[in-house]
């Protein structure tokens, strides 16, 4: 009877312990990488918090870092008592309600026929590249400009919304989020007589939440930081969106037609508080919108994604 072997026992002892520890080295690293991942995102916005709360010499003078100096709160004194500031975050959140579930129902309305074989959607391969073109080729300032002019969107809310109604960009992730759906579940709704505008909304959209979340916090976002459109589009500066807005009063600072309250506050405030403040007043919203879509953004962050 041959007796095994002692030295591969202890071989095999030596390795398991070997490979645990290699194994809570790569744990420790990847978390102190993630922690200083997280540390890089933060500290900027800590920074700018402690700004906007500091006294304009602290500031104009850097001693600002991560707390703030000689606490104040001019700057969001100033912000708040400009009527121009509160009317702006109106347009931007109209812009928002309207926008975004315009955007979700065309994503969805685009994506669904786009994901099915092109044996029952014929057409399939064309509408998918008159979609595609769009992301690589733009028409041009001028015409897009002119088009609006046309319709009579100018200075509207519906001018800052109808350009991207169809974001293709997240037609393409729902639609190959559409195709990992069980085929099974729309043949037996199909069987149950069900039409395709029923398997779509009673099937695919339950389904889909966690891509449709993720994909509304990507309008939202959109929606919130843009600021370009707002410019060219919106002759009233009482119609400009808050991003817009908040461009026009950091760059064109009009001390002339201010008023003697709003001069003193000034005289408070430096340039670095003001902006500091506004930034920080412009992201507020969609850092309180996020947590209530991150359960599902987790999840639908891999949408689109290619599997094997």
């Amino acid at each position: 009877m041959v007796q095994p072997s002692t030295r591969s026992a202890s071989d095999a002892y030596i390795r398991v312990p070997k490979s645990r520890r290699r194994l809570e080295w790569f744990s420790v690293l990847n978390t102190f990488f993630l922690i200083l991942v997280s540390l890089i995102c933060v500290l900027p916005l800590v920074h700018i918090i402690a700004v906007s709360f500091s006294s304009s010499t602290a500031a104009a003078a850097g001693h600002v870092k991560l707390w703030p100096v000689d606490f104040t709160l001019a700057s969001y004194a100033y912000t708040a008592s400009r009527e121009a500031f509160w009317q702006s975050m109106l347009v931007s959140l109209e812009r928002i309600a309207i926008g975004t579930p315009l955007n979700l129902v065309l994503t969805i309305l685009v994506a669904f026929p786009l994901s099915k074989e092109s044996t029952t959607f014929r057409l399939r391969m064309v509408y998918a590249w008159i979609f595609f073109m769009t992301m690589l080729f733009h028409g041009g300032l001028i015409p897009w400009y002119s088009t609006l002019k046309q319709y009579n969107l100018l200075d509207t809310v519906w001018a800052l919304v109808l350009p991207g109604a169809v974001p293709v960009f997240s037609v393409v992730l729902l639609l190959n989020f559409f195709r990992e759906v069980p085929k099974e579940l729309e043949e037996a709704a199909v069987m149950d007589g069900a039409s395709y505008w029923t398997t779509l909304w009673k099937i695919y959209v339950p389904i889909s939440k966690p891509a449709l979340a993720t994909l509304a916090l990507f309008s939202m976002v959109e929606h919130w930081n843009s600021w370009f459109d707002g410019l060219l589009l919106m002759g009233d500066p009482s119609h400009y969106p808050l991003q817009s807005y908040i461009q026009t009063i950091v760059i064109q600072q009009n001390l002339a037609s201010m008023s003697r309250d709003e001069a003193l506050n000034m005289a408070l405030i430096s340039d670095r508080t003001l902006k500091a403040s506004q930034i920080f007043l412009g992201s507020l919203p969609i850092i309180l919108a996020y947590p209530f879509l991150q359960k599902y953004f987790v999840k639908g962050i891999v949408l689109g994604s290619v599997k094997g």
